[in-house]
């Protein structure tokens, strides 16, 4: 997705001004917004990923809930070993409150992101009002 930063001047009468001037610092913000909105979006990915994986996880628990076997196959990294059941339910416990945390994260830090992101919506709008676009198309 495209974030459009632009600026859009009208027509009117001469001798009304119509450009705003854009200081350093509305500039700052401006640049800031655009940073935390790409931000926003690896988020968004990051956090699809951590989902996939956590139903991953939940779906070998469940799967090994299923099955009768003392030893099961178990991958590290490229290759699988036989390991005992009960450390296999053991370590897919620990990965799975492993990856709820990383998800927890994720989606604080997107919470702060939306925040940040609206209290400079708030800043830009009013100094600029529609003649600044922060919305995406």
């Amino acid at each position: 997705m495209e974030l459009n930063l632009c600026f859009l001047t009208s027509h009117k009468p001469k001798g009304s001004k119509t450009e705003i001037e854009v200081t350093w610092e509305d500039q700052q913000n401006i640049n800031k917004f655009g940073r935390l909105n790409n931000r926003f979006h690896e988020l968004e990915d990051e956090i699809k990923i951590a989902k996939e994986n956590n139903e991953s996880l939940e779906d070998a628990s469940n799967e090994l809930i299923l099955s009768d076997e003392d030893a099961v196959r178990f991958q590290i990294g490229e290759v699988f070993t036989h390991m005992p059941r009960e450390e296999v339910e053991n370590r897919l416990e620990e990965m799975t409150e492993n990856a709820s945390k990383v998800l927890e994260k994720l989606i604080e830090e997107k919470e702060s992101v939306l925040a940040q992101m609206a209290v400079l919506k708030k800043i830009l709008y009013g100094k600029f009002k529609d003649s600044i676009n922060l919305e995406e198309d």
